[in-house]
């Protein structure tokens, strides 16, 4: 089993159980308890569980309300968090769009992560509270309380006055020959306008997103510089994007 899945796996079960041993979770994992305490510390380290003799337990987390969503991140979407803190190493200025897996990339990063953020997701706003040397730019517009983020023409013309290094995008939809697509128009024509204003995109999503379309077409897989789902690099169901000069992370 290589390190996604593991890690996947023990998140899931402190979600479940709210704790988790090193000797239970060699045995379940058929690994060594070194090899169980290098997950545990990396997990640690980023915020995701705290380290306790003998294994980790959960962490108390705030909930975020964003509608009929979870009020506690998926352990898929803090792999995604977990695997975003590579990327973002000597970036100054961050896009960030709506979706509640750019909310888990920011509840693990570390207490000390310094860059600016230009969002328009105002479900971020508790997450930033922690994050002291974050700066924070709220992109204006007019607030859709469906999806927690500020929408229409004021955004789009606000995001044409920055450049960004990364545009971390909330993807619902993507296809191999599609690209990716949204539900929403509105949300396609902010993605396309961070895009235009950035130096790397990387399309965020779990592995549920994968091989679905939706009407409104956003970009192609060409255009973007990276794929950043919960799966591991190597897994299969990935194969069909590794043609498109796409970072598989």
């Amino acid at each position: 089993m290589v390190k996604e899945e593991r890690f996947t796996y023990i998140l899931a079960v402190l979600n479940k159980k709210g704790k988790v041993g090193f000797d239970t979770l060699s045995k379940d994992l058929e690994v060594s308890e070194d090899t169980i305490r290098r997950d545990i510390e990396a997990l640690h380290n980023n915020g995701l569980l705290l380290k306790v003799r003998g294994g980790a337990i959960a962490h108390a987390k705030n909930p975020i309300n964003f509608q009929d969503r979870t009020t506690h991140f998926s352990a898929e979407k803090q792999i995604i968090g977990l695997k975003a803190q590579t990327l973002m190493k000597g970036a100054t200025t961050i896009f960030m769009d709506g979706g509640t897996t750019n909310c888990a990339i920011l509840q693990n990063l570390p207490a000390n992560a310094k860059f600016r953020l230009i969002t328009n997701n105002l479900a971020l706003l508790p997450i930033i509270s922690r994050l002291k040397d974050i700066e924070l730019i709220i992109l204006g517009g007019t607030y859709d309380r469906k999806t927690e983020t500020n929408t229409g023409m004021q955004v789009i013309a606000e995001v044409g006055k920055y450049l960004a290094d990364i545009y971390f995008m909330g993807t619902c939809a993507l296809q191999k020959d599609f690209g990716i697509t949204t539900a929403l128009q509105q949300d396609g024509e902010i993605k396309q306008q961070m895009l235009k204003h950035t130096t790397k995109t990387y399309a965020i999503g779990n592995s549920a997103k994968l091989n679905l379309t939706e009407f409104y077409r956003v970009c192609e897989l060409q255009d973007l510089e990276g794929l950043i789902t919960d799966l591991p690099a190597d897994n299969e169901a990935l194969d069909p994007y590794r043609n498109n000069g796409l970072l598989i992370v």
